[in-house]
C-alpha cells in the first residue's frame, strides 16, 4: 500500500464536511489536515507546507476570501480550491478573479473536487519544474 503523497489543508467550520472531505481525501491517497477557521490555519506552526488548500468561503472571523488574499500577499502560491454552501455570482466572480484553482458548491461531486485538486497540484509542479 502506498503512502499519501500530497498534503491538503481543509479549512471549514462545518465539522461534518471536514469529516467527509477528510475521508474522501484519504481514500484518494491524500494526507488531509483540517482547520475549523482561517485563524487556526494561520496559527499552525507544525504544518508549514501544503500542496493544495480546500477553503470554505464563509467562515466565522476571517473569511476564506480574506485568507486567500493574505496568502497571496505573503507570496504563498499554494493552489486554493474554494467551496461554499451559499453560491452567489458576485462571490464566484471575486474568487475566480483572485486566482483560485477551483470553485465548488458543497453539494458538488467529490470526484469533481478531487479532479480539481489533482489538476492544481499537477499544474503547480509543472510550473515549478525547470
Amino acid at each position: 500500500m502506498s503512502t499519501p503523497d500530497s498534503h491538503i489543508a481543509v479549512v471549514d467550520d462545518d465539522q461534518s464536511l471536514c469529516r467527509s472531505m477528510s475521508r474522501l481525501l484519504r481514500a484518494a491517497n491524500f494526507w488531509p489536515v483540517v482547520y475549523a477557521s482561517a485563524e487556526e490555519f494561520l496559527e499552525d506552526q507544525v504544518h508549514a507546507h501544503f500542496d493544495c488548500i480546500v477553503l470554505d468561503i464563509q467562515l466565522e472571523g476571517m473569511s476564506g476570501l480574506e485568507l486567500h488574499e493574505k496568502l497571496v500577499t505573503s507570496q504563498i502560491d499554494t493552489p486554493v480550491i474554494f467551496i461554499t454552501a451559499h453560491d452567489a455570482p458576485e462571490v464566484r466572480a471575486q474568487a475566480e478573479s483572485a486566482g483560485c484553482a477551483g470553485y465548488f458548491r458543497k453539494t458538488d461531486s467529490g470526484k469533481a473536487v478531487l479532479d480539481a485538486i489533482r489538476d492544481a497540484i499537477a499544474a503547480r509542479k509543472q510550473h515549478s519544474s525547470p
